[in-house]
C-alpha cells in the first residue's frame, strides 16, 4: 500500500546516475489499456514488454522510474508542425510543455528528445495480468504516435508500485511522479544525458515506423 508522508522532491544523487543506471532500451510504440489519457488525465506511451530484454534488464524492479525519451522522426514531426495542447490518446504530452525538447538531423532524418517518467510493472490497482511499461512524456502532442519508434535512456528509480485505495490517491502520487521526475532532470549531471546519441539513433532499429 501506498505509504503516508511527505516525498522527497528530487531522487538520485546530485553527482549523476549510479549502478544500474543508466539503462537504455527501446521498442515500438503500441496500443496499451487505453487508460492514461480517458480515466487519469496522464497519457502514456506503451512500448512492448520484450524491450527491458535489452541489456539483460528483464528483471528490473517493478515501479517508476525517470528519464529522457527519444522519438522517431514521425512523432517528432508531428509534435512540430502543431504544438496545441490537445488529447493525443495514447503517446501525447503531459499539462506542461517541454522545455528541454531536442531535435536533430541524423541520416536525412528528424527526431525528438523529451523528459519522461515511466511506470515498470503490473499496476496493481488495475489488477494487470500482464507486465507493462508505460511511458509519460512531457510534452503535448497533437496526435498520437503509435508504429513510432522510443529509445529510452533510464537515469533513476523514484518509487516502487503501490496498490492504491482510490483513483484520486493514484493520480495524485502520479503528478507527483511527473514533477519529481523533471525537478530531478535539471540537474546538470542527468540533464547531459538528452543529448547522448543513443536517443536519436534510428538507425539499427527493426521496428522504426515507415
Amino acid at each position: 500500500m501506498r505509504p503516508d508522508g511527505p516525498r522527497d522532491p528530487v531522487v538520485g544523487p546530485d553527482s549523476g546516475p549510479e549502478p544500474p543506471f543508466p539503462l537504455m532500451l527501446d521498442g515500438k510504440v503500441i496500443k496499451g489499456f487505453g487508460r492514461g489519457s480517458k480515466e487519469l488525465g496522464i497519457p502514456t506511451a506503451n512500448i512492448p514488454i520484450a524491450g527491458l530484454s535489452v541489456g539483460g534488464h528483464e528483471d528490473v524492479q517493478s515501479g517508476v522510474y525517470y528519464g529522457w525519451a527519444g522519438l522517431s522522426p514521425s512523432a517528432a514531426t508531428t509534435s512540430s508542425k502543431n504544438s496545441r495542447h490537445a488529447d493525443a490518446g495514447a503517446g501525447e504530452g503531459s499539462t506542461a510543455a517541454n522545455p528541454a525538447g531536442r531535435e536533430q538531423t541524423a541520416g536525412g532524418e528528424q527526431g525528438a528528445v523529451y523528459p519522461m517518467v515511466m511506470s515498470i510493472g503490473w499496476n496493481p490497482f488495475y489488477k494487470n495480468s500482464v507486465r507493462s511499461v508505460e511511458v509519460h512524456i512531457m510534452h503535448d502532442f497533437p496526435t498520437d504516435f503509435y508504429e513510432s519508434h522510443m529509445n529510452l535512456i533510464i537515469l533513476g528509480f523514484i518509487r516502487p508500485e503501490y496498490d492504491y485505495v482510490s483513483k484520486e490517491s493514484l493520480i495524485e502520487d502520479i503528478m507527483t511522479d511527473v514533477e519529481v521526475a523533471r525537478k530531478s532532470l535539471q540537474r546538470p549531471a542527468y540533464e547531459k544525458y538528452r543529448r547522448d546519441d543513443y536517443l536519436l539513433d534510428f538507425r539499427n532499429r527493426s521496428e522504426v515506423a515507415s
